[in-house]
């Protein structure tokens, strides 16, 4: 006779979950800088894992932010007409094109809740921003990826064959310049995948180091060459890098035309985007001398440290972004522990095919120097 058994609470939570969610890996956010000094007993941490702006934000963002406490009771803006309104009249869009996120990975979230449905195939890059995986199989989509080539470039043959055969793709998640390896879609390139992408296909241009990339040569002009095409589209931008505001959460798409961003509305929480948020990016938004400081300086510094680690022998993608990625040629775990253990965070790969990869944050100048030092020692630790 069998006897029957109570459930576990987890159990019970396993069952009562939808199916996709519940083989899905949970985005790696990294340490922060206050477990990195309690658990390895170190004084100063080198943030080399998130791609923050290591300068901060325009001293404008203070000045804005100073008073904000009297307001603290009230709701914000929930349709940021005053940003929607700046970012428009700088990028030669319509306010109604707009839409603002917590995070552009907040509008990725609204674009997969929006348009997938179980079933649905979405393109995107291997390896990849974790969310533009996990947010389409959240929904129950099938996510195709698409490797970079040996020589850590955007495999564009494979981009217009996987675009142009069989049933469209619902998405196209593309990011340029790419994130994590760094690597950039040149124009021609660009417009190549651009011109292969179905009309029935939502194409998503990321463009979370636009403002990097400019400093690039051949980097293409995705609102121009998108506005000229006949099908829908939406560019994503953030204030987390360049901007230095990656703890207030705020990105921003540009959208093919206001039906679009008619959609994402209907699924965004009503007030998404919160009042020192929004404060903030105006303020930023307003002073892009000062951020263009910024990603000079951390221009300079990249290539630095590339021309450094190049001198050590060590193989890194190329790069047109505030990050490094660099093939270590052997597990990365065991570096990136030492590296902790020097007060130096950087992000270890974990996907299949890029174990062996770190990605390397652009930091202060003081900074740099602390990891090129803690990765020598580290390196030459026993494989």
């Amino acid at each position: 006779m069998t006897v029957a058994t109570t459930p576990t609470r987890a159990e019970l939570l396993t069952r009562l979950a939808r199916p996709e969610v519940r083989g899905l890996p949970a985005y790696n956010a990294g340490l922060s800088s206050e477990v990195v000094r309690q658990r390895y007993g170190v004084q100063h941490v080198a943030r080399l894992a998130s791609n923050e702006n290591p300068f901060g934000p325009s001293p404008v963002v203070g000045l804005a932010l100073a008073h904000l406490a009297l307001s603290a009771g009230l709701y914000p803006d929930a349709n940021c007409r005053a940003l929607r309104a700046a970012i428009a009249a700088r990028t030669g869009a319509q306010p109604e094109q707009v839409v603002v996120g917590n995070g552009s990975e907040n509008v990725l979230e609204m674009l997969c809740q929006a348009f997938l449905e179980p079933g649905d195939r979405v393109v995107t890059l291997l390896p990849s921003f974790g969310l533009h995986e996990i947010y389409p199989r959240m929904m129950g989509a099938h996510v195709q990826m698409l490797p970079v080539t040996s020589a850590l470039e955007f495999d564009v043959d494979a981009w217009v064959a996987a675009l142009t055969q069989g049933p469209p793709p619902k998405l196209a998640m593309l990011s340029n310049p790419s994130n994590p390896v760094g690597c950039m879609l040149d124009a021609a390139a660009f417009g190549r995948i651009v011109q292969a992408t179905p009309q029935e296909t939502l194409l998503v241009i990321d463009e979370a180091y636009y403002e990097y990339a400019l400093h690039s040569p051949g980097f293409p002009d995705a609102l121009a060459e998108l506005r000229a095409q006949n099908r829908p589209w939406i560019v994503l931008r953030t204030f987390s890098k360049a901007w230095g505001l990656a703890g207030l959460r705020v990105g921003y798409g540009i959208a093919s035309d206001a039906r679009l961003v008619q959609m994402l509305d209907r699924v965004r929480t009503p007030f998404n985007v919160n009042v020192a948020a929004q404060t903030a990016a105006l303020a930023a938004w307003n002073d892009a001398a000062y951020m263009q400081q910024c990603v000079s300086k951390t221009v300079e510094q990249r290539e630095w440290l590339d021309a450094q680690l190049r001198s050590l022998g060590v193989v890194i993608a190329p790069s047109a972004t505030n990050f490094l990625f660099l093939n270590l040629q052997r597990p990365n775990g065991p570096v990136a522990e030492a590296l902790l253990a020097r007060g130096v965070v950087v992000k270890p790969w974990k996907e299949m095919g890029y174990e062996s990869f770190i990605r390397v944050s652009i930091a202060s100048v003081e900074d740099n120097a602390l990891f090129l030092q803690a990765f020598a020692e580290a390196m030459r630790a026993p494989a």
